[in-house]
């Protein structure tokens, strides 16, 4: 995978790939996710915003904050990290209303690859 800016490797790999068909809270719409990057290639900016948003079909809130993904080469948005991937841990001991820690998901746009 390269970005379709710059042409820049992303160092993208297949191992690394969630299926297309794999099931996560806040979508996959028009992207491919990957469990883990190499963050050299990268660079993460902290994003904060005041304003309505979705964020599911039965979620949303005013406040979003997230990371953007950017190319390391030209600084093109590639994708957003999100916080919906595996469980960290198995959800045993966690009673209801408790929020279970989740491994982090990289999700970059297929028009930006």
């Amino acid at each position: 995978y390269g970005c379709k800016e710059c042409g820049g490797d992303l160092n993208l790999r297949p191992a690394y790939l969630f299926p297309p068909d794999f099931y996560f809270e806040a979508g996959n719409k028009k992207s491919v996710s990957f469990s883990s990057v190499d963050f050299s290639r990268f660079r993460l900016e902290k994003e904060d915003r005041f304003r309505p948003f979705f964020e599911t079909v039965n979620y949303w809130g005013i406040q979003r904050k997230r990371v953007r993904i950017k190319c390391g080469n030209c600084g093109k948005l590639l994708g957003y990290v999100y916080d919906d991937g595996p469980p960290l841990i198995h959800s045993i001991g966690h009673g209801p209303g408790q929020a279970i820690p989740r491994n982090p998901r990289y999700r970059f746009k297929i028009k930006a690859l």
